[in-house]
């Protein structure tokens, strides 16, 4: 008997700065990216802003978070805070 198994695809995963946390259960993250002009060969930097839910309030603005990629939670919300890195500072 062979069991077939569906392999999913390895989650997404972010580091970035909590933005707001005006909003229950959901916080909205900056992302910081740096990619390299492809004709110019300069760096650019972009940021990104995610929605991610926080089951357990525990983030709040100024902190560096992980984010990991989930199903949709809502219209927007596609991300978790996975845990937090470092607490900002007062």
């Amino acid at each position: 008997m062979t069991e077939n198994k569906i392999e999913r695809n390895a989650r997404k995963v972010f580091r970035g700065i909590v933005v707001s946390d005006k909003m229950a259960k959901t916080r909205v993250i900056s992302v910081e990216r740096t990619t390299r002009h492809s004709a110019y060969s300069k760096i650019q930097r972009s940021n990104e802003k995610f929605y991610a839910h926080d089951e357990a309030n525990s983030s709040k603005a100024g902190d560096t978070v992980e984010i990991t990629s989930t199903r949709p939670l809502s219209s927007l919300k596609r991300w978790r805070i996975s845990r937090i890195i470092e607490k900002a500072k007062v």
